[in-house]
């Protein structure tokens, strides 16, 4: 699938913080991150700029 053709106006689908936890955990090697909550974040942060919603 890809995100959303509109981000921030149209949802293309959503995660929640545990799914983008456990991806964290598997990109933890590629991402520029100390630890597993900063990891998280930028997961999230990726997800958001796809169109993706993030449930807390």
């Amino acid at each position: 699938k890809s995100g959303s053709k509109e981000p921030g106006r149209v949802v293309s689908g959503s995660i929640t913080i545990k799914q983008a936890e456990d991806i964290a955990k598997q990109k933890m090697n590629d991402l520029n991150a100390i630890d597993l909550e900063q990891a998280t974040k930028i997961i999230c942060g990726s997800a958001r700029s796809m169109g993706i919603e993030v449930k807390r």
